[in-house]
Formats: structure tokens, sequence, C-alpha cells
């Protein structure tokens, strides 16, 4: 099979992003590519596992046998991405998943965040905005309570951090940010990610803290670096030119750093978007 010749990059992190625009404009015809992508096992785990997440998001039932096949996978965070994969296919068939998606297409209200994640909110959050009862300590604590409990399946734990920053409070930040003493690295690249979708300012110190620890997963790194260029407060300016110089940081780390301060400098220029590159591959994409 002939790739993309994004994915003959040497780079993990711009194949990885490839892998995610594939999955989030939901192209069928993508998924041999993404498959033969999956089944590398020479290919960086980090850009493994974004071909699988974006085959869930895809979410084609006749690519379950594809994903049911890496379960047993030697890389962790590839074999964890898989179980979600199929966990959210399984849902998005499921009756609860088809009404969702019926209720989301005849709605009027702007999503909050556009992105297709790897797995559903929570059940009560599904029709849209959180109610009051649904922003009390009780409920964060609920939420924070099934996000740090291993003995829940991850598809459902993934579900709570879904859930969790619809309420924007840092309180609801405090509970992701507990998150990233978890022992899985995929687990907390999400949650990193999440925090670069909430953009809250309450979550730099926990982000700085991951991109400074040389101990973290790569994969972990990447999406703090991503976030905090997102957020871009004065703060992390210097943290984020450290680590694309320093000699020790590994080529993913350095790249995200490169790319988080070309976000910063956009962020603080007063310019209405920052590189809309997927919407403008989905028009290219689009039938005439």
């Amino acid at each position: 099979m002939v790739h993309p010749p994004g994915f003959a990059d040497h780079s993990a992190l711009l194949k990885h992003e490839l892998a995610y625009c594939l999955g989030q404009m939901k192209l069928v015809s993508a998924l041999p590519v993404l498959q033969s992508v999956l089944e590398n096992l020479d290919e960086d785990p980090m850009v493994r596992h974004e071909a699988a997440e974006a085959i869930g998001a895809i979410s084609s039932p006749d690519f379950k046998a594809v994903l049911t096949k890496y379960l047993t996978d030697p890389n962790r965070s590839v074999r964890e991405t898989c179980e979600i994969a199929l966990a959210k296919i399984e849902w998005d068939n499921s009756e609860e998943g088809r009404q969702h998606l019926v209720s989301k297409e005849s709605s009027d209200q702007t999503p909050a965040y556009t992105s297709i994640d790897p797995a559903p909110p929570c059940s009560k959050l599904l029709s849209g905005q959180p109610r009051p009862d649904d922003l009390s300590e009780s409920s964060i604590a609920s939420l924070r309570a099934t996000l740090l409990d291993i003995s829940v399946p991850l598809f459902q734990r993934y579900r709570a951090y879904v859930c969790t920053p619809q309420h924007r409070t840092p309180a609801a930040v405090d509970a992701l940010a507990a998150g990233f003493s978890d022992d899985s690295a995929l687990f907390k690249h999400e949650i990193a990610f999440v925090f670069g979708q909430l953009l809250s300012a309450h979550s730099v110190p926990s982000l700085l803290n991951v991109l400074q620890d040389a101990s973290e997963s790569d994969m972990v790194r990447h999406e703090a670096a991503e976030a905090l260029g997102g957020i871009a407060t004065p703060e992390v300016l210097p943290h984020l030119k450290e680590w694309m110089t320093r000699e020790d940081s590994p080529r993913v780390v350095r790249e995200s750093c490169q790319v988080a301060i070309d976000m910063w400098e956009y962020e603080n220029s007063g310019q209405f978007q920052y590189a809309n590159g997927l919407e403008s591959v989905r028009v290219e994409a689009t039938p005439a």
C-alpha cells in the first residue's frame, strides 16, 4: 500500500498529527492507510496509537477485528487505545449512541468543543450543557473519583474526563490534573489534550510540571507543550523556549515546543485563529 507522503516523514509528531486529522475528518477512505500504520510495528508507538484512535473516531464496525488484533500489542499505549476505540465503536452503534447522533445533528446549539473525542461524555451531559446541580462540589468529586479509579474500565474513565471540563471551574481543572498521577501515559496525554481545549490558566502549573519531567513519556510531554502554547500566558514562553533548544530534549518534545511557541505568538498577536489547517483540508477533500 502506498502511504500519503506525510507518513513517510521522519517526524513522529507530523505523522501523529496526520493520523489525528484523518480521524477528525471521518474519512472512511483513510481506514486502510490507518490500518497499515497501526500494523507497522516499526512505527513510533505514538503514531500507531493515533492511527488506532483515528480508526475509533471514524467508527466503522468493519474495522473492529483490526483493533481487536492489537489488544495484546507489546506497547501499552497502543493496547489501551485499541481497547478504547473498540468501546467507542460499540457505543456509537448502540441505541444511546445512535440517539445522541440524531440529537446532535438536529441541534442548533454550537458545541463548546468540535473535536471527535475518543469517548463520549458521561450520559447526563449528552444532551448539552451541564445543569446547575452538575456544577456542585459533589458532582465534581464524583467525576474525579471515576477519573482516578483504576478498577473502572478505561472507556468509562475517559467518559468522566470528557465530562469534567464542561464545568470550566478550578475544581474541575484540579480534578483533571490529579489524573497526571496515573501510570498510563495514554491517559495522561489525553488529560493534557483536554487542558489544551479548556485553555484555563489554572492548569498551567500542572502542565509545566509534566513538560519539565524528563522521566515522563514523550507522548505526555508533547501534549503538555502544545496545551501550554494554546493557553499562551506569559510565564509559559521561557519554558517552551528552553525545551525547544535543550540538547537532552527528545525530538518530539522539541518539535512540540516549536509548534507551541508558534501557537503562543499567534494567541498573543490578536489574530483571529491559529493554523486552521484541518478545516482547509476538509474543504479540499469535499467533492465538487
